[in-house]
């Protein structure tokens, strides 16, 4: 299943303050820091033979809220925007 969305759309600029023509992009997120504390400590525990871990996740989401950036042309500025709920289709960004 999947869920198309055009490559350009004319949306609002808050920084423009007016309707301009923006770029969509997929969001792709960040990647956790591999040296921060908490990655350290769960490493640490999840050397050798172990049961559960604490603060591992009981269950898997099946769906995800789709994000877009969006890009303005004449300024650059991006925003980020949540396509609908929550959605078990993918998001593919298409040419016109």
């Amino acid at each position: 299943m999947i869920m198309e969305m055009v490559k350009e759309v004319r949306t609002f600029c808050p920084k423009c303050n007016k309707h301009t023509v923006h770029t969509a992009k997929l969001y792709a997120g960040k990647a956790e820091r591999g040296l921060s504390m908490g990655t350290r400590r769960s490493q640490r525990k999840r050397k050798g033979y172990f049961g559960k871990v604490k603060g591992q996740a009981t269950r898997i989401k099946t769906s995800k809220r789709q994000k877009i950036l969006l890009q303005c042309k004449e300024c650059g500025y991006t925003i980020e925007r949540v396509m609908g709920t929550r959605t078990k289709k993918k998001l593919e960004i298409k040419a016109q």
